[in-house]
């Protein structure tokens, strides 16, 4: 899925402006798709050449013309086509796991302090997805927020219950002098069978 099927998505949910599909991003949107602000106006660009969305201009008091889109029926019709397509599976890319496959090259505090940072955002972020799941949302975005504080509860109780497995390490090299490192793995991790 790409940037212009999720602002396909975004006007499905009603007109919006290149700004106000920014935001939307920036909403619940943001915790399962990384998309760039600089991206989205390419986008538009690409659809409204392909008339998947019309395009009209709001005046507005003392500023420039807001450029609001609307799906039109040939965008709503390419947004199921795309929707329809079978999701690739998910890919985890994760900064805070290389360093923790890396721990024992680190000064213990410094782990502990990476994992209280990175257990205090899970924190942050599962209040405001609470925060959202007390709003009003239909169905099908109740199983999304949800999904979502599923998904960051089991990491946060993993990484709660698991810490003592990298700030070991890291203190073990710590003490050995920092030369010694355990035995990699003995084999590669099996690939994901979705994507063999």
């Amino acid at each position: 899925m790409d940037v212009r099927t999720l602002c396909l998505g975004i006007l499905a949910l009603g007109p919006a402006s290149g700004y106000e599909i920014k935001k939307r991003l920036e909403g619940p949107f943001r915790h399962f798709y990384d998309a760039s602000f600089g991206s989205i106006y390419p986008a538009l660009s690409r659809l409204l050449h392909e008339r998947l969305v019309s395009c009209a201009h709001e005046a507005q008091s003392n500023r420039p013309d807001k450029k609001v889109y609307t799906l039109t029926p040939a965008g709503r019709f390419e947004l199921v086509r795309e929707l329809s397509a079978e999701p690739t599976p998910d890919r985890l890319r994760s900064e805070f796991l290389v360093v923790m496959m890396f721990a024992d090259l680190l000064p213990t505090r410094h782990v502990a302090s990476l994992v209280d940072a990175r257990l205090t955002w899970y924190r942050e972020t599962l209040d405001k997805l609470h925060d959202l799941q007390a709003c009003e949302l239909n169905p099908q975005q109740r199983f999304v927020v949800g999904y979502g504080i599923a998904a960051y509860t089991a990491e946060l109780q993993y990484i709660e219950e698991n810490r003592h497995l990298v700030e070991g390490t890291a203190l073990l090299a710590q003490l050995a002098g920092g030369t010694e490192r355990p035995a990699p793995l003995a084999e590669p991790l099996p690939a994901n069978p979705a994507q063999g």
